[in-house]
């Protein structure tokens, strides 16, 4: 068996990589089913190359006048992948950035994302199965062997551990290639060669990539493959200019929604409500006179008008009026309430235990409070969008997606044709947040253009959209603390109701199933990701944290943040009141238990330097929240008060400890727009249930907050040598019980409920 290795540092380590593990893409990190290593791995790159490039390996290619192209396969929806990566792979190869382009990977094993797979596999694993042997799970796993092609997803955060070794690797191999090309024709030691900005050298001896790139892709790699001690162009930890935004300023870039093609329709949609719902009738003549109507398609289970353009086609839908009847499922928002009060109080499924919380709880008093959050919409800029052209048995697609195998699949199945006859165009995201996981609009696309007999490009309607969306789920908790008379917590049981989305979303994605069976088949089974985020960072001696698995009836999936999003909200919201009980300042509060947690206490004095920490003294409307996710820190302290017309946020301001920082600028935009992202979940971002239906059909319901509402915002970085972490989603968590805590000590009221002021409505 191979040894397998973890993420390696970017900038300092030098250690090797074989030669095999560069020819097939590297193996599995180490830690997540032994079965991984056993699983076939001689796979053959499908890249296509143009007449003036060579493949050098799975991630790159170059040409011969220079040009080095970066396979990336994370869709890049705005969080800069498209440059990050690269980065990395031109930092170790010595290429000048000026000549770097990108190109989104085809669907290759070659390409699976190890990390994420790590992470979601006690999510495919049969409930329970957290204590099963390593023979067990790898039994199970060779099972699966189809599911290492699934695997190429764009999730939780996982650029970055998930691929910043394999194209540092791949930099790696082509320098050496490139290296070995030179020196053959200068009759010298390939290890005494130079490679910067695009050149290799040797003394005064110079050849340019491009001039060598055919004679590099026959030389034999050696094996290990010598990694840089250190980085020569000095592009990690730079602000290069990102790679995808010269085309979204200009205009050329392309999304889902701009695709045309010769002969092109267009289309839109109207779906029954969750549930078991078919179509029961429609008005045709009603859109009878529409100017532009093409045609109307009954799927059975929704109704589709396709036209000139696509508001013709929805204008077409609205006059024909369709009737849907459901069974089954009717969500409704006092029913879902009921539902996770009654699994609060039921049997729950321990994921963390520490110490002994039962005498510590009959040895001193208890202070308890309950949180709920209710379910929240992503609300992406871009609806679901895709287009399809289906000629001669094949399919081609083009959808931006999170899941490009399972979009593949859900379109290919809808046709009746293998995978093999589906081509896939990989297309940049307007956003995501999650949504662009489902692959619901590949099956509908396909379906449409093999109809049409011609290419069709299908768009939700904004309604469409929140109204079947995989919402972030309704969630309760119900926080207890055993304290000593001076307020320090002795104990603490957290005890997380919500449905278990993490196992929904990786049916969904992994098993293929659809998203009623999926939600129906998770029913009842506990899942570790629903209480991520609420395994406290403090050093208590008496802990316990408990899922309580609940039935909402209405799918859930991943949301920016996931659970940490509800679940730091509950914790740090909790610490603050049991530090307002026990009469201590916030942040001396939460310092007290810092064992263990140097750099989490360093984001906390640092952005309390940073802010003038007032310590939260009654009517200053400064509050205090940290969080951990994913190897990362963060304190974050608000200024905010409650006003005549709602929330005012003056400031909010973040100390963050990510490692070692790749891309500056990048990195302080997304915990940017975490931060404003977080300030949306505060404020509104959510919906509740009436007959069957989200209240929320508009972005005008949700609440959220407009460009003159937006505070000022401030980030502070600390330098940090430790390994990179992923910094698309660790400015949300921290924002909400930061604002909770803010208005706390402004008005004096606790706001226990996300959105905050839900309660008040």
């Amino acid at each position: 068996m191979e040894a397998e290795t973890k993420p390696s540092d970017i900038r300092t380590k030098n250690r090797g990589v074989n030669r095999r593990k560069f020819l097939i893409g590297g193996g599995a990190a180490a830690g997540l089913i032994v079965a991984w290593a056993v699983w076939p791995r001689n796979y053959e790159s499908n890249l296509a190359a143009a007449e003036d490039e060579e493949i050098l390996g799975a991630f790159l290619k170059i040409s011969k006048d220079g040009r080095v192209t970066v396979v990336v396969p994370q869709s890049e929806m705005g969080q800069g992948v498209y440059t990050v990566l690269p980065q990395i792979l031109a930092d170790e190869l010595g290429a000048d950035w000026r000549t770097i382009a990108v190109e989104p990977a085809p669907i290759n094993p070659l390409y699976a994302n190890t990390a994420l797979a790590e992470q979601w596999a006690e999510t495919l694993l049969p409930p329970g199965a957290e204590q099963i042997t390593q023979e067990a799970a790898a039994q199970w796993a060779a099972a699966n062997v189809a599911m290492r092609n699934d695997f190429i997803v764009t999730a939780d955060s996982t650029s970055i551990s998930g691929y910043a070794d394999h194209f540092r690797e791949a930099g790696a191999a082509a320098r050496v290639l490139l290296s070995k090309a030179a020196a053959e024709q200068w009759d010298v030691a390939w290890e005494s060669c130079d490679v910067q900005n695009g050149i290799v050298s040797h003394g005064d001896k110079q050849l340019r990539f491009g001039e060598l790139v055919a004679d590099a892709v026959t030389q034999d790699l050696p094996d290990p493959v010598p990694l840089r001690s250190s980085p020569v162009n000095d592009l990690v930890g730079q602000d290069v200019p990102r790679l995808d935004l010269p085309a979204k300023l200009d205009g050329s870039a392309n999304f889902a929604g701009d695709v045309r093609l010769p002969d092109m329709v267009f289309a839109s949609i109207r779906q029954g409500p969750l549930g078991d719902s078919k179509l029961k009738s429609f008005s045709r003549e009603g859109a009878s006179k529409t100017v532009g109507l093409i045609d109307v398609i009954d799927l059975g289970t929704a109704l589709v008008a396709v036209g000139t353009n696509w508001w013709v086609a929805n204008r077409a839908l609205d006059q024909m009026s369709p009737i849907f009847e459901t069974k089954g499922l009717s969500p409704d928002s006092r029913k879902m309430d009921d539902a996770l009060e009654k699994a609060l109080v039921g049997p729950g499924v321990r994921f963390a235990k520490r110490g002994n919380t039962k005498a510590a709880f009959d040895e001193n008093r208890t202070v308890s409070a309950g949180y709920s959050a209710q379910a929240a919409i992503h609300a992406p800029m871009e609806t679901r969008t895709a287009a399809a052209d289906f000629v001669d048995g094949r399919l081609k697609l083009w959808m931006a997606t999170q899941a490009p195998a399972a979009a593949v699949k859900a379109a290919a199945d809808a046709v009746g044709i293998g995978i093999d006859g589906v081509t896939l165009f990989p297309m940049l995201a307007g956003g995501s947040f999650g949504r662009n996981l489902d692959s619901k609009i590949a099956e509908q696309v396909a379906l449409i253009a093999k109809q049409m007999k011609r290419p069709v490009q299908l768009m939700w309607s904004r309604a469409e959209e929140m109204m079947h969306d995989h919402y972030r789920p309704p969630v309760m908790a119900k926080l207890d603390a055993a304290t000593d008379r001076a307020g320090r917590i002795q104990a603490l049981q957290i005890k997380i109701a919500a449905p278990a989305t993490a196992r929904e979303q990786s049916k969904r994605v992994f098993l293929h199933e659809d998203e009623i069976t999926a939600m129906r088949n998770s029913m009842g089974q506990s899942d570790i990701k629903a209480v991520a985020g609420a395994d406290v960072p403090y050093a208590l001696e008496n802990f316990t944290l408990d899922h309580h698995p609940a039935y909402v009836g209405v799918p859930t999936g991943n949301w920016r943040s996931n659970a940490h999003s509800h679940n730091a909200f509950f914790v740090e919201s909790f610490i603050d009141e049991l530090a307002a009980k026990a009469g201590t300042e916030p942040l001396s509060y939460r310092m007290s238990m810092m064992t263990g947690q140097p750099r989490l206490a360093r984001c906390l004095s640092g952005v309390a330097a940073m802010t003038g920490w007032d310590g939260g003294v009654d009517g200053s409307g400064m509050g205090l929240a940290c969080h951990v996710m994913r190897g990362g820190y963060i304190a974050v302290i608000v200024k905010a008060s409650r006003g005549d017309s709602g929330l005012n946020v003056k400031r909010i301001s973040a100390t963050v400890d990510i490692g070692r920082i790749i891309h500056p600028d990048i990195a302080r935009q997304q915990i940017e727009g975490g931060i404003i992202f977080g300030l949306a979940m505060a404020l509104g971002s959510s919906t509740e249930f009436d007959t069957g239906l989200p209240t929320a059909k508009r972005l005008r319901d949700l609440s959220l907050p407009r460009l003159a509402e937006v505070p000022e915002v401030q980030i502070e970085f600390i330098k940090s040598e430790e390994e990179p972490v992923g910094v698309e989603e660790i400015g949300v968590p921290a924002v909400a019980p930061a604002i909770a805590n803010a208005l706390f000590s402004a008005t004096g009221v606790r706001f226990r409920q996300l959105p905050l002021f839900a309660e008040a409505s």
